[in-house]
């Protein structure tokens, strides 16, 4: 099998062979901000630090009152999506991806889990092949602890988790941009 494929005019290489960028790393950083200390940041979610963390790299979960540096925020980050990446690269086996779509199914799985990305659309689809049915699943993760977030209140952006939505908008674009 080879490691790399030209399909639709697009570079794949196969998932397994990829690692998150330096730019999809940013963009995780810049997506999730910095906490030094540990955060509730949506109504129903789990105490996070750092960039988004909710758990160390020894498994243990954020508990409320946690500290952090910015420096130990980075490499905790990074050590966490590094191991993500590879287990995700697992649930997609024989799939060819760009590096973007690498990047952006990382960073769905960074928010969302492992498990929610086994029993998606978008990896069902990846695996059958269909890039762009998978880039259109992203838009169904729209809530957060059962609330969905592209809710308008009023004609205006809700309140409660906005950009969660925008973040899904994002990563839609992103991935549709692949496909061109």
């Amino acid at each position: 099998m080879a490691e790399q494929v030209k399909k639709d005019g697009k570079s794949r290489f196969l998932a397994v062979l990829l690692t998150v960028s330096a730019s999809g790393f940013a963009a995780w950083q810049v997506h999730e901000g910095l906490t030094t200390t540990a955060v509730i940041p949506t109504k129903g979610d789990v105490p996070t630090i750092g960039h988004g963390s909710t758990r160390y790299e020894d498994g243990r979960k954020v508990k409320m009152g946690d500290t952090i540096t910015r420096e130990r925020a980075a490499e905790l980050a990074r050590n966490l999506m590094d191991a993500d990446a590879r287990k995700f690269s697992a649930t997609i086996p024989g799939v060819y991806l760009t590096q973007g779509e690498f990047d952006l199914y990382n960073d769905f799985v960074g928010q969302y889990g492992l498990g929610n990305w086994r029993a998606s659309s978008m990896r069902r689809n990846l695996l059958r092949g269909d890039y762009v049915a998978a880039c259109q699943s992203l838009l169904k993760w729209r809530k957060a602890a059962g609330y969905d977030c592209s809710t308008l209140v009023n004609g205006k952006p809700n309140k409660r988790c906005w950009g969660v939505w925008t973040r899904q908008l994002d990563r839609y674009n992103k991935c549709m941009g692949e496909q061109e």
